[in-house]
């Protein structure tokens, strides 16, 4: 290759490169440059594709699966109660008059024939005193009127009386008598008010607030026919009813379990304060009504229990256990695991692949902090017990065996 030379005024010599070297140098850097360009954008557009599949495909949710616990169960039913006396009663004043004496305090236990209240008694007394004078008085005319009569007799036999005269005496007699026996009437009436103006316990219980202060004005009717002043209330607190009501499949699983059993109505019951944790409190179930309700679809069950420490109060609550029979192999599953559907129940499991299967199930009561399942569930079913807000029917899981502990204490 020739190269031009040229001479500039000072005699130096300058060389220049050959015609169309540099374009081809420029055309290869740009060819490099965007080769480069085209592996970042498919390295980028490789990762992004990477990213976008991995979030569209996400890790199946995890959750705790067991068998159900199986476990020897006396079956039985569970309730809710509340408490009522078995005596009650409004005392109310029978006579009319002014209250003077109160012989208690406010909710104090009051014993059978304890004297309660005072009316004044003065104008019954006076009442009693008058009738007691009317029968004096009666009897008076009543012996007279039979020596009149005897006189008579005796004066007819000797021809010196009439007929007429003895008849008269005799209607005399009888009008004395009747007289004697309307003053006695009176005077047991009279008394019968007088007796009114002290009031008694009729039985043994608490006594509620007095609703009448000494000094006011009360109204009473012996009959209950007219105004009467309410005073207070007295129930009866030993023994004591628990109420209940059974819905109308408790109630069929009742009658059903107790023709197998051939057991009576007097069926023991095992009973907890609202407080209390144990059901150490026993009662006799004397009584279940004759018809269910139609509005809410239950039957009406009271059981007796006896209050000897007092501690049970009418209109407190309480729960209530029926034992059915003797023990027999149930399956339990945690409480929470069991899902409410209007009046359906409902337990997640997990079967062939890992997917979630929803069953329905039938339920029973709480046993050692487990609910107890009577049906729809096999012994062999995984049950969801840990994860259920991330298990949809019919998605898959990611499951981790778990176990089931039945609480001794909570039975």
């Amino acid at each position: 290759m020739k190269d031009d030379i040229n001479r500039s005024e000072t005699g130096s010599v300058t060389r220049q490169r050959p015609s169309g070297f540099e374009p081809k140098v420029w055309i290869a850097s740009a060819t490099v440059l965007m080769v480069l360009a085209a592996a970042v954008a498919l390295a980028l557009y490789s990762g992004e594709s990477s990213t976008t599949a991995s979030a569209a495909t996400p890790s199946a949710p995890g959750v705790t699966i067991s068998t159900p616990l199986q476990r020897d169960i006396a079956p039985r039913l569970g309730f809710l109660g509340q408490f009522s006396a078995v005596k009650r009663v409004e005392l109310r004043a029978q006579v009319g008059g002014t209250l003077t004496e109160i012989h208690f305090k406010d909710g104090d236990i009051v014993q059978k024939g304890a004297l309660l209240f005072v009316i004044d008694p003065t104008p019954y007394e006076i009442k009693l005193s008058q009738a007691t004078a009317q029968l004096e008085a009666a009897n008076a005319r009543l012996e007279l009127a039979t020596r009149e009569l005897v006189r008579a007799e005796t004066l007819r036999r000797d021809d010196a009386g009439s007929a007429q005269n003895v008849d008269q005496r005799t209607a005399e007699k009888r009008g004395a008598e009747a007289a004697v026996e309307a003053a006695k009437a009176m005077i047991r009436d009279a008394r019968f008010d007088l007796d009114r103006t002290r009031i008694y316990a009729p039985f043994t219980g608490r006594i509620g607030t007095h609703l009448a202060s000494v000094g006011n004005l009360v109204s009473g009717s012996r009959t209950g026919s007219g105004p009467t002043t309410l005073l207070t209330t007295l129930v009866s607190i030993d023994p004591i009813w628990l109420n209940f009501d059974m819905s109308e499949s408790d109630y069929m699983i009742f009658l059903r379990q107790r023709a197998k059993e051939n057991g009576s109505l007097a069926n023991k019951l095992e009973i907890s304060l609202s407080d209390e944790k144990k059901f150490d409190r026993q009662g006799t179930l004397d009584f279940i009504d004759n018809a269910l309700n139609r509005s809410s679809g239950t039957i009406h069950a009271r059981a007796t229990l006896p209050n000897r420490d007092l501690l049970l109060t009418p209109g407190s609550f309480a729960r209530v256990r029926l034992t059915m029979s003797n023990s027999a192999p149930v399956l339990l599953v945690p409480d929470a695991s069991v899902l409410n559907d209007q009046s359906d129940h409902l337990v997640l499991t997990v079967g062939k692949d890992n997917v979630v299967i929803l069953k329905k199930v039938e339920v029973g009561d709480l046993r050692g902090g487990l609910r107890v399942i009577r049906a729809g569930l096999a012994a062999t079913d995984k049950v969801i017990i840990d994860g259920i807000p991330t298990a949809t029917p019919g998605s898959k899981v990611s499951p981790h065996t778990g176990s089931i502990q039945f609480s001794s204490d909570q039975d």
